[in-house]
């Protein structure tokens, strides 16, 4: 076989691309679950891929592309055999291993995401290592190695239902036998939204899965030497961003029409959709079929996250099952109606008839089957076992420091507690219209001329605190605290949608100005506190005004009056 450097260098340019997807997908997972649960997240992506790797290579390789049957390949430890049929032109067998490697780890690492906060570290690790010896490598060699797919001519050029759909089918079995994460459901069945912690690094995450699919579908060109590979590679390229961009157009506009406004995390989702349905005809369809293909990624992506999240009842934390596994099985349809190739490979609209149509829906209802067997007798072997759940109280506490240790993956900041319920019972919440009382103390007699401090807590809206220390300093105020609080008031907040679940208190930023008075008369702080803040909406603020017992202060060891005066 005679080598060809321009497809070698551009074999092996796509898989360094897809490999770094996995940096791509622990972003999107870390951002949109909880801080405490971080670097859990990013050890377990960090985990597939190298769990995956030595498994893809002992036997995953072989049963994929080996000669055997047209249901399973052979096993061939260490991938010492003849592979020569299966190279793409001019391609040697270690390029081709790497980047078929590569693709393994992206189809194993889509399942963290959707059985994410609650899962045992040791279980992922069994049901990961699963997936990429077994179930992925037999579906890929029905689809890719010369199977049974294969010979009907069933189309799934860079991995709509291999790769994407197969790990998307794992995601909703495992968040299934898992059941959802604590506080998640009410007592009235209705879902409650919980936000992730860095919709930043989520954004991150996506940019780098948009780019990196640039490698995933154009490089499974596995070849730049002839017209033909350049022309389809410039359309695959085109297609890829045109459907990802529309779809990404399509949520923003349906989430701004139905929940009054453009939903971020949902739009993020709808990019990665598009991406996914696209991947399985990006070389087979024309713009206009790649611009359908999207619109109908950004549409299903939204609908099937309300499905999963409030009709059964399934809680996908990143929307993993509605990316990969919905839009996966979707694209790779729509493939059927908008495919413009040959005889073989034309699709309903362009005068193909409805075969094409027909093996394409045979080909997904396939792999649906298989995996869901293969995983479900997995899942339920690990919680015989080992167990797939962790405990509640680990789950409150976070997986960072139950699995591994790690008190938190942000050092120098407090991870705050979520309140979530343990067993039906809330987890160190506050009893509503609790007053806390403070213990009696005896009254001390104080002479008739003595001096009286005062406590004025004023909450304001952040933009008003400049103007309201002007007016402070304007009659007097030496000195003054500020805390940067969140709170609402009777309104309850202002009402929000996450991912299309209302979020059942909205905490507004809000400032906290403490100011001790004595020797400028109370009445005169606050009259002149009003007049500052006032503009007559909802949110000007409240003021709250307390008798102060003693002051001190430290340096001086001064007290009362004489502490309050400046040096």
């Amino acid at each position: 076989m005679t080598f060809s450097a321009v497809n070698t260098i551009w074999v092996l340019l796509g898989a360094a691309l897809v490999f770094f997807m996995q940096a791509g997908f622990a972003m999107c997972e870390a951002g949109f679950t909880r801080a405490k649960n971080t670097g859990n997240i990013l050890m377990k992506n960090l985990m597939d891929f190298c769990i995956g790797t030595p498994l893809y290579w002992l036997f995953g390789f072989g049963i994929m592309f080996g000669a055997g049957t047209a249901a399973f390949g052979w096993i061939d430890p260490f991938i010492l055999k003849d592979y020569a049929g299966v190279l793409p032109e001019g391609v040697p067998k270690w390029a081709y291993a790497i980047f078929q490697t590569v693709f393994c780890a992206t189809s194993a690492t889509i399942v963290s995401g959707a059985m994410a906060e609650r899962t045992k570290f040791s279980a992922y690790c069994v049901y990961s290592a699963a997936i990429s010896l077994l179930i992925y490598p037999v579906s890929g060699h029905w689809i890719w190695g010369g199977g049974w797919l294969a010979d009907m001519s069933f189309h799934d050029f860079a991995g709509s239902t291999a790769v994407h759909m197969v790990g998307g089918v794992c995601a909703l079995i495992g968040a299934k036998m898992l059941g959802p994460r604590l506080g998640k459901y009410g007592a009235d069945g209705k879902p409650r939204a919980i936000p992730g912690h860095n919709l930043s690094i989520a954004a991150l995450g996506v940019f780098i899965l948009w780019f990196c699919w640039f490698g995933f579908n154009g490089a499974s060109t596995v070849g730049m030497d002839t017209d033909a590979l350049i022309v389809s590679a410039g359309a695959v390229f085109f297609n890829t961003n045109l459907a990802a961009a529309l779809a990404t157009l399509t949520t923003m506009a349906i989430t701004w029409l139905r929940y009054g406004k453009p939903d971020v995390s949902m739009t993020f989702n709808a990019a990665l959709a598009g991406l996914v349905g696209i991947t399985a005809g990006c070389d087979a369809v024309d713009p206009f079929g790649a611009a359908v293909i999207g619109v109908c990624c950004g549409a299903a992506v939204m609908l099937s996250v309300e499905f999963f999240d409030k009709a059964v009842k399934i809680d996908d934390p990143v929307g993993a099952i509605s990316v990969h596994g919905v839009c996966g099985a979707l694209g790779t349809v729509l493939t059927g109606f908008f495919a413009t190739g040959g005889s073989t490979m034309k699709g309903v609209f362009y005068g193909g008839g409805f075969r094409f149509l027909g093996v394409q829906l045979l080909g997904v209802c396939a792999t649906i089957a298989w995996t869901a067997l293969v995983i479900s007798a997995v899942f339920a072997l690990i919680r015989k076992t080992i167990g797939l759940r962790a405990g509640a109280e680990e789950e409150v506490m976070g997986l960072d420091r139950s699995e591994h240790g790690l008190q938190t993956a942000y050092a120098g900041f407090t991870i705050m507690h979520d309140g979530v319920a343990i067993d039906g019972e809330p987890a160190a919440a506050p009893v509503p219209g609790e007053i806390y009382e403070a213990p009696a103390r005896a009254e001390k007699e104080k002479a008739p001329d003595a001096p009286v401090y005062t406590s004025v807590r004023i909450v304001c809206r952040p933009a008003a605190l400049e103007t309201l220390k002007n007016a402070m300093n304007g009659i007097g105020i030496t000195g003054m605290t500020v805390t940067n609080v969140m709170g609402y008031g009777a309104q309850k907040g202002k009402p929000e949608y996450y991912r299309g679940t209302p979020v059942d208190v909205t905490l507004l930023p809000k400032v906290q100005v403490d100011i001790v008075v004595s020797k400028v008369p109370v009445r005169q702080v606050i009259e002149t506190a009003k007049q500052a803040l006032y503009t007559g909406h909802i949110g000007d603020g409240k003021i709250f005004v307390t008798d102060v017992e003693n002051v001190v202060r430290v340096r001086t060891g001064e007290e009362g009056y004489d502490a309050l005066q400046s040096d």
